[in-house]
């Protein structure tokens, strides 16, 4: 029983310093000096930094996305509008001085040169989850295309991600976010163009 705290203390510790330092300047002595073991107990949960990185990013997955699906869902609005909520509160996010960006996407930088590591295979799960819920919740609004609707946002989430993190400016998440609900409006009002011409009477034909 005593294994499980410590377990999640040493993870804890390891996403409280890789999140704000980056994986490379901590040290796995760092790491249990955080959470108060010694070195050789954080080995004997883990068998090298290898796999606490892909712990860290295991630890923020869920959370992540459960949050994405809290804000969408508690949105007002249509489906444009509470997929902009998503943007709106990662902007709130992301004005704080403690907001280092996406811990998977910096995760993926410092690992670009090690594409079999666990940690970016965590790193590409977590984001195609995401991009899955997001065609799911389109699919469901009876949008046509739902699977590059949702593609093309994930674009703009982790485009704004960067780019907001390199200003050190929150705006450009509400940017992303309005562009993501212009993309929506814009196929809601195709769909809705071709459910007319569905439903009215070819005046042509009638005249026949």
């Amino acid at each position: 029983m005593n294994d499980i705290p410590t377990r999640e203390r040493i993870v804890v510790a390891a996403n409280r310093l890789f999140y704000r330092e980056g994986i490379r300047a901590v040290s796995v002595d760092a790491v249990a000096d955080e959470a108060g073991i010694t070195k050789k107990s954080l080995y004997y949960h883990f068998k090298s930094k290898d796999d606490l990185i892909a712990a860290y990013l295991s630890h923020r997955d869920q959370p992540n996305l459960a949050a994405y699906r809290k804000w969408f869902a508690q949105a007002d609005g249509d489906l444009g509008d509470r997929i902009y909520a998503i943007f709106d509160h990662l902007a709130k996010a992301a004005a704080r001085a403690d907001w280092k960006g996406c811990g998977f996407l910096r995760t993926s930088a410092e690992l670009a040169n090690l594409p079999g590591h666990p940690a970016l295979q965590v790193g590409r799960a977590h984001k195609k989850a995401f991009e899955s819920w997001l065609a799911d919740v389109i699919a469901a609004d009876g949008l046509e295309q739902p699977v590059l609707l949702a593609r093309q946002i994930m674009l703009l989430l982790d485009g704004c991600f960067s780019v907001a993190m390199l200003h050190r400016d929150a705006s450009y998440m509400q940017s992303a976010g309005a562009a993501a609900r212009s993309l929506i409006a814009h196929a809601s009002s195709r769909a809705g163009a071709d459910l007319r011409r569905e439903v009215l009477p070819d005046p042509a034909g009638e005249r026949d």
